[in-house]
């Protein structure tokens, strides 16, 4: 009697097991539970891992002469290979394409065309940056690691002249594909243009119109391109005016400060604008000085920018009437952009880019809708525009512009002149925040001039006498640059980012077959569009 008791109640505990793994997964399944993340969901994590990488105050705010090092004075020798810094940039574009690559794929241009669309364009801007950033990369063998996709764990290197063409054409394809709007929702996903489909649109043109601009002098498909764009504003529309800018704008707490508000409110006395910055707008008497700088902690008067290159730990203004000025010699950046500003923005695209865009492909002779003259006016007036929205509400009433300033202006020291000079130094001007487009437009055209052309002064070689500053000596790349590469070794700014240590561990032989002519990680070899054959 114990055994039949002893074995039923074991076959009815086996019974009981199996049903139980029979129907585990059924049981353990959440029924509201995604199987998938929302596409939104993922756009939003994509927007801000990239803006973090984008807004990042390092490099390019100094390569393109914005900035100047108050603290821990750059010496250029950070740009042996990590995976810090630069190599950060690398790697979220790489992750991130993967997740736009999967929206992509759960997408299409039927009933999701928005979000597909979306998903194509932000995938193209972030190749394009990291193109611009490090010239050849991994595309064609790229996100194919998987065994569906081919296992290919060591992805060669494509040429730039390759893979520009390559990601342009699908831009093209995309704004062919978006000749009418879908009417899917993106969703809140989007905080780069708030769902809106149109605006998205126009940014998919912008870039088109950008690249083809800074092609035009290596890419046959340059000029056609821009025409076709400028020329057929129903079909290819652009960002032409400030509501419609592409703006990454910050929540403004925990995780999601403003990253050069952030960088000011942990680090106050790390940065400070540059000498060569300050003096063309003062010498132009521009009146976005009082928005882009504040005076001095000093006198709180004057505007001063930092020289470049010290070769000391810090600066320090001299000793005026037995006291020691210490950094508050020099000029902070503006409240709105730097130092009071916890949600403020990253641009990706402003407005007035368009129409010197515009002016540009005119003064080249292409097909335009507008005259050289008239596209410089209209740039200059949105950058004055989109600076006093941005900035005016930040300023004492003191340093507010008003619309007679801008007048005065373009009357005066910024009237058009028919000069490429003033069309770059104007356009330089504008790109301030924006030290990518500003570090691409130096690399392309040499302007501004100032990087090849400010030396010390008396005062500063006075000033910082025991750090060996002398007077006439250049400041770009600086006495701290030649200390480490030796004196007169490089005369320019890095010509692009170095490659991340992991492709030097990882996929060795590819990185360094394109590292073939680069000289110091960041030197030797220019990226495709820099034509420049004076700067080593």
């Amino acid at each position: 009697m114990k055994n039949i008791l002893k074995y039923t109640l074991l076959a009815s505990s086996l019974v009981l097991a199996f049903a139980c793994t029979k129907d585990f997964e059924k049981i353990n399944t959440d029924p509201d539970a995604y199987t998938t993340a929302p596409a939104t969901n993922q756009l939003a994590l994509v927007l801000t891992q990239t803006a973090g990488q984008i807004a990042d105050i390092t490099g390019p705010n100094i390569w393109a002469g914005y900035m100047s090092k108050l603290s821990y004075i750059d010496d250029y020798s950070d740009y042996i290979p990590t995976n810090n810094t630069y190599g950060n940039k690398w790697a979220a574009v790489y992750r991130c394409s993967t997740q736009l690559q999967d929206i992509i794929n759960r997408t299409d241009e039927t009933g999701t065309k928005n979000m597909h669309n979306v998903a194509r364009t932000y995938r193209a801007f972030l190749l394009l940056w990291n193109l611009d950033n490090f010239g050849d990369m991994p595309y064609s063998e790229a996100w194919k690691g998987a065994p569906e996709d081919g296992g290919i764990l060591q992805s060669k290197y494509d040429k730039q002249e390759d893979v520009y063409p390559a990601v342009l054409a699908e831009l093209g394809e995309v704004a062919d594909s978006w000749a009418t709007l879908g009417s899917d929702a993106i969703g809140d996903g989007d905080f780069l243009f708030g769902g809106d489909a149109s605006k998205w649109r126009r940014f998919c043109n912008s870039l088109r119109l950008r690249y083809a601009i800074r092609l035009a002098r290596v890419w046959s498909g340059a000029q056609a391109t821009a025409e076709s764009i400028m020329n057929n504003p129903e079909k290819y529309p652009v960002i032409e005016e400030n509501s419609q800018r592409a703006y990454f704008v910050w929540q403004g707490s925990g995780d999601y400060f403003e990253p050069w508000y952030d960088t000011y409110r942990t680090r106050a006395n790390d940065w400070c604008a540059s000498e060569i910055f300050v003096n063309h707008l003062l010498a132009m008497n521009d009146p976005r000085l009082r928005l882009y700088v504040q005076p001095c902690r000093y006198d709180g008067k004057t505007y001063r920018g930092g020289e470049h290159g010290i070769k000391s730990q810090q600066l320090a203004g001299p000793t005026v009437n037995d006291e020691p000025t210490g950094q508050k010699w020099y000029s902070y950046l503006g409240e709105a952009y730097m130092t009071a500003n916890n949600s403020g923005f990253t641009p990706y695209y402003k407005a007035c880019e368009t129409y010197f865009n515009m002016c540009e492909a005119a003064m080249r002779g292409w097909k335009t809708p507008l005259s050289d003259e008239e596209a410089y006016e209209k740039a200059v007036r949105l950058s004055f525009e989109d600076e006093m929205n941005n900035a005016n509400g930040f300023v004492p009433e003191g340093r507010k512009v008003t619309q007679e300033d801008v007048d005065a202006y373009l009357a005066g020291p910024g009237e058009y002149d028919f000069s490429l000079n003033r069309l770059f130094y104007e356009e330089w001007v504008a790109f301030f925040k924006e030290p990518y487009e500003a570090w691409c437009l130096y690399r392309r055209t040499g302007f501004p001039e100032y990087i090849q052309t400010a030396v010390y002064s008396e005062e500063s070689a006075k000033t910082y006498k025991n750090s060996g500053c002398v007077a006439g000596a250049r400041q770009y790349p600086g006495d701290k640059a030649d200390s480490i590469w030796g004196e007169g070794v490089h005369t320019d700014v890095p010509f692009r980012m170095p490659y991340p240590n992991n492709q030097f561990t990882y996929n060795k032989a590819n990185v360094e077959a394109a590292s073939e002519g680069i000289v110091d990680y960041v030197w030797g070899k220019h990226l495709w569009w820099d034509l420049r054959t004076d700067v080593k």
